[in-house]
C-alpha cells in the first residue's frame, strides 16, 4: 500500500509508475476521489457525533417541556448520526479496496516494458564448449535417471504432474546446496528461520501476493482458510505483523528454509518435464526489515550474496534488471540471476531480489520507533539464496561423458568430501 499523502501531493509520480507497470492510470483518480469522499463522511459524521454529545450534556441539565424536546431531537439526530456512519464506512471501504489495488511505484532506473524488455547488468563465467569436450550433454533428467536421483514418473504416479522423488545423491546434493546457503547467510548476519508454509488470508494480502497472481497459490477453504505459500516471504513478512521495530543497531535480517507450493497455473505447455516448474520444492529465502533511506543499499547487499552463491556452485550466469512491467505489484525494482543451462542453449532464472520498500510494511502495519517517539513504516527486502531449480544448472554444467556429475568444490564438504556423483542404478 502506498502512502495517501504522497499520492495526493504526487499523483504525477504514480501516474507514470502506473503507466510503466503497463497498469491503470485512472485507478489514481479513484483513489484521489475515494479519498475524498472517505474524508467528506467521516467529518459529516464526527461533526453529527459532536452534535449528539452536546445535545446529551443538555438533556441532563434540562427539565420539563425543554427535557422532553431535546430527547425527541437526541433521537432524530441518532437516526443521522447512524446513517452518517454507515455512509463513513462504505466510503472507507471503497477508499481502502482503490488503495490496495495500486502496485507499489517503480524505481526510476526500472526499464521500461514487459517480460522481455529487461537490461543486462552483466554476465560471469565461461560457457562450456561440449561440442570441443567431445560430446552431446544430457540434460538434467537424463543426468538424474543416470545418477538415479530424480523421478518424476513416480512423482506423477504418487501426486500428479509437476511432482518428483529425489533420491539418493541427488537429495544429498539439495540438502548440501540449501545448508551451504544458510551457512553463507549467517556469516553475513543473518538470523535463520524455518517458517510456517500455511498462513491467514490477511497475511498472504498483505505481502502482495493476491493480486494479478493470485491463481498461482493454493488455498485451503473449509473448515479451513489458509494459503500454501510460494516463498517464506510470506511468512517472514508476517512474522512482525502490527509490531513497532527497534532498528537502531541496524536491519534485521532473517534467512527463511521452507518448503513452498505454486500451482502454475500459467505455465501451461511450459516446461512440462523436468524440475524447472514444479508444484512444490525447497527454498532458502533471504527477508530484511530496514529503513526505507537504507533499503536500495540493502538490495545491493542481497544481489551480492546471491552472486556469491553462485560463484560457489561454480555455473555462468548473467544477471539482469527486470523491466518495470514484469515486476510484482509489492516490488519497486527487482534484479533477477539467471544460470546457463547448456541444454536449452539459454539462461533460466535462478534466484531474484526485489525491493519493496515500505509497500509490504504499510499493508502489514509494520514500522520502526523513530527518535522523537514518533512512528514510521519500514522497508522490506527479499532474495533466494539457494532453491529446487538450481540442481538444474548444477548438474547440466558439472557433467562429464560418462553421466557423473563433478561437485563444486564449496558443496564438498557438505556431501562428506564426496568429489564425484557417479551413474548407477535404481534401487527399485
Amino acid at each position: 500500500m502506498l502512502d495517501i499523502q504522497f499520492i495526493r501531493e504526487h499523483a504525477d509520480v504514480v501516474k507514470e509508475s502506473q503507466r510503466k507497470r503497463g497498469e491503470s492510470v485512472e485507478l489514481v483518480d479513484e483513489v484521489l476521489v475515494s479519498d475524498e469522499r472517505r474524508r467528506e463522511s467521516l467529518r459529516e459524521f464526527e461533526a453529527a457525533r459532536a452534535q449528539q454529545k452536546e445535545i446529551g450534556k443538555k438533556v441532563a441539565a434540562a427539565s420539563g417541556d425543554e427535557k422532553a424536546k431535546l430527547i425527541a431531537e437526541t433521537k432524530d439526530l441518532a437516526a443521522k448520526v447512524a446513517e452518517y456512519k454507515s455512509a463513513a464506512d462504505a466510503a472507507s471501504e471503497e477508499y481502502t479496496t482503490a488503495m490496495w489495488k495500486l502496485s507499489n511505484i517503480v524505481e526510476p532506473e526500472a526499464p521500461e516494458g514487459g517480460e522481455d524488455d529487461y537490461v543486462v547488468v552483466k554476465k560471469v563465467g565461461q560457457i562450456r564448449d561440449f561440442a570441443a569436450e567431445g560430446f552431446e550433454p544430457r540434460d538434467h533428467m537424463e543426468l538424474g535417471a543416470l545418477v538415479a536421483g530424480i523421478d518424476t514418473r513416480r512423482g506423477a504416479k504418487v501426486s500428479g504432474s509437476r511432482f518428483y522423488f529425489l533420491r539418493g545423491a541427488v537429495a544429498r546434493l539439495q540438502i548440501a546446496m540449501l545448508t551451504m546457503a544458510v551457512d553463507q547467510a549467517e556469516e553475513h548476519g543473518f538470523t535463520l528461520a524455518i517458517t510456517p508454509t500455511l498462513v491467514r488470508p490477511e497475511v498472504m494480502a498483505g505481502t502482495g501476493f493476491l493480486n494479478a497472481h493470485a491463481d498461482e497459490i493454493y488455498r485451503l477453504r473449509e473448515p479451513d482458510d489458509q494459503y500454501l505459500v510460494g516463498t517464506s516471504e510470506v511468512a517472514l513478512a508476517g512474522m512482525h505483523e502490527n509490531e513497532i521495530l527497534d532498528l537502531g543497531s541496524g536491519p534485521l535480517r532473517y534467512c527463511g528454509w521452507s518448503s513452498c507450493y505454486r500451482r502454475e497455473a500459467g505455465a501451461a505447455g511450459k516446461d512440462t518435464t523436468g524440475i524447472i516448474r514444479v508444484h512444490q520444492f525447497d527454498k532458502v529465502e533471504m527477508f530484511v526489515y530496514c529503513r526505507p533511506e537504507d533499503s536500495r543499499e540493502e538490495h545491493g547487499r542481497l544481489l551480492a550474496m546471491e552472486e556469491e552463491m553462485l560463484h560457489k556452485v561454480e555455473v555462468p550466469y548473467r544477471v539482469i534488471d527486470t523491466a518495470a512491467g514484469d515486476l510484482g505489484s509489492s516490488a519497486a525494482r527487482k534484479f533477477d540471476c539467471e544460470a546457463w543451462v547448456p541444454t536449452q542453449g539459454r539462461y533460466r532464472e535462478l534466484t531474484s531480489t526485489s525491493n519493496c520498500t515500505e509497500y509490504q510494511a504499510r499493508r502489514l502495519n509494520i514500522r520502526e520507533r523513530l527518535a522523537d517517539g514518533g512512528t514510521h513504516p519500514v522497508a522490506t527486502l527479499n532474495g533466494t539464496l539457494a532453491t529446487t531449480r538450481w540442481l538444474v544448472a548444477i548438474l547440466e554444467n558439472h557433467q562429464q561423458q560418462d553421466g557423473s556429475i563433478v561437485i563444486p568444490q564449496a558443496m564438498r564438504p557438505y556431501m562428506g568430501g564426496k568429489e564425484v556423483i557417479e551413474p548407477t542404478k535404481w534401487e527399485a
